[in-house]
């Protein structure tokens, strides 16, 4: 795929390597495009998603600073960034970001766009747009509040502060931190692996409860709960389970 984007396709999931390595893959509004591609085809065939920058010690440095100081009000209110990244935070089934070395500005953000991040132990997560005389308004403001706390995360939009892949762990920004970068896709991988175990329909219905506002529980919950049960796929699993117990040996 063009645009700054390569795209592996897996039965059950897609890949998505950004590929700008000469920018340090900021992402500029090519790369926005390719990524709605990449959404709309989730969208109409619901996969599991990997996003990574690959294991070359850069996941993405920001926006293209160039692209973003010429743009002016009527582009920010067109929402460029922040409206691919809100797409992503909405794909039907769960996706983990896979960061080596920087995510940066924009770069973070998409990353938060992600359910679940695993990095390198050289990952660097921070927000530097107050220094640039701007906001980080591709999702930070609200997504990095609900991963690490409000003041936490304030800290870190006031300050522009980076932060390691130890703290990110500690802090609960990402999920899991590997020490050899060419480990961190298998890791990644495997995370999805576990995740695929599980029915896929009740994986989307899960996702779309979790990210659900508090007003919508727990009646969305309920309807979810019993559209699952008259699932074919509920039926076979379970049946399964209890036909699993039948055959066990008992302990001696």
């Amino acid at each position: 795929m063009s645009g700054g984007l390569r795209v592996t396709e897996h039965p059950d999931r897609l890949v998505v390597t950004l590929d700008r390595p000469e920018k340090r893959n900021a992402i500029d509004a090519d790369l926005i495009a390719a990524l709605h591609e990449v959404c709309a085809e989730l969208e109409a065939r619901p996969r599991l998603l990997l996003l990574t920058g690959g294991t070359e010690g850069i996941f993405a440095g920001g926006a293209d600073i160039g692209q973003l100081r010429d743009r002016g009000r009527l582009d920010a209110l067109a929402a460029i960034n922040s409206a691919a990244f809100a797409r992503v935070r909405a794909l039907p089934m769960p996706t983990v970001a896979a960061v080596d070395g920087p995510a940066l500005g924009g770069g973070a953000e998409l990353a938060y766009s992600c359910d679940l991040r695993v990095c390198t132990d050289r990952a660097v997560f921070g927000q530097p747009e107050v220094r640039l005389g701007i906001l980080a308004g591709a999702g930070a403001t609200h997504r990095l509040p609900a991963l690490i706390g409000e003041a936490r995360a304030k800290e870190l939009l006031f300050t522009g502060r980076r932060v390691d892949a130890a703290e990110a762990l500690r802090i609960g920004l990402v999920n899991r931190v590997v020490v050899e970068p060419g480990e961190l896709l298998d890791v990644a991988h495997g995370l999805l692996d576990e995740i695929a175990k599980g029915s896929p329909l009740a994986l989307r219905l899960t996702k779309l409860a979790v990210d659900a506002p508090p007003a919508a529980h727990p009646h969305l919950d309920l309807v979810s709960q019993a559209v699952l049960f008259s699932d074919e796929e509920k039926h076979r699993r379970m049946t399964e389970f209890l036909e699993r117990g039948r055959t066990r040996r008992p302990a001696d």
